[in-house]
């Protein structure tokens, strides 16, 4: 039985009523390395002829990046049993490897079922009559645009330190070794860049996901905030002496 150990996640969250749902995709082994990168936030515009703006000031937040590569091995989890055990063997990593995709896919917010979107963009082609407007009369002429698509919100959970909403940036997924029966993956390996959400885009996650997505930053943020301030007394009278002040 492997050593139970604090594991890394990535915390999925729908869309769905009256609470968005989360889905947790436990890491089966932490990477060994991770790359976490920054990139300066954009220069601020030039300014205006005779105002010139400050060479320094910059607009938004910088962005932030993790990248790291998860293990995923079928032998293991048919060794732990219980319902993940089941699974691999009927599928070996085939369903981690599931999970990790739809990721990338965007899901529908509620309220933009089949009726939304056939109300508001078909119509009888030729014949002059608009189904959109048919099923807006049934509905008592109520008409609402189709909300856009939006990848779900995930939480990039590592330890009680980290705590950040992102979206998957990029991920590559190289399969190694298939089983005999049905060529399921059983061992594989995947590449992943989380991109870290900032506060502007942020402003346009709403309602019980928003809530979400913001606590965790904030929370994140402090946390980096009371750190650096820890650091502070780090060798403060070794190097003070060599300022010149």
């Amino acid at each position: 039985m492997p050593t139970k150990y604090l594991r890394g996640a990535l915390v999925v969250f729908t869309e769905s009523f009256p609470l968005p749902v989360p889905n947790v995709i436990t890491f089966q082994f932490n990477p060994e390395t991770m790359t976490h990168s920054w990139t300066p936030a954009k220069a601020a515009d030039g300014g205006t002829p005779g105002h010139p703006s400050s060479p320094l000031a910059i607009t938004g937040s910088p962005q932030e990046t993790f990248s790291f590569t998860l293990a995923m091995d079928a032998g293991d989890m048919i060794a732990e049993g219980g319902p993940g055990g089941a699974i691999a063997t009927r599928s070996g990593v085939y369903s981690r490897l599931a999970a990790l995709e739809m990721l990338l896919y965007p899901s529908s917010p509620p309220g933009a079922g089949l009726i939304g979107s056939v109300s508001a963009s078909l119509s009888v082609g030729g014949s002059g009559i608009s189904l959109g407007g048919a099923l807006a009369g049934a509905l008592g002429g109520q008409t609402r645009p189709v909300p856009a698509a939006q990848l779900p919100l995930v939480l990039f959970v590592w330890g009680p330190g980290r705590i950040v909403p992102v979206r998957v940036a990029q991920l590559t997924i190289t399969e190694k070794l298939y089983d005999s029966d049905l060529l399921n993956p059983t061992h594989a390996e995947a590449q992943i860049q989380l991109k870290v959400l900032t506060q502007e885009e942020l402003q346009f996650v709403n309602g019980p996901l928003g809530a979400v997505a913001k606590a965790s930053q904030v929370y994140s943020d402090k946390l980096r905030q009371g750190l650096a301030q820890a650091d502070r007394a780090n060798a403060v009278q070794s190097v003070i002496g060599l300022l010149p002040i």
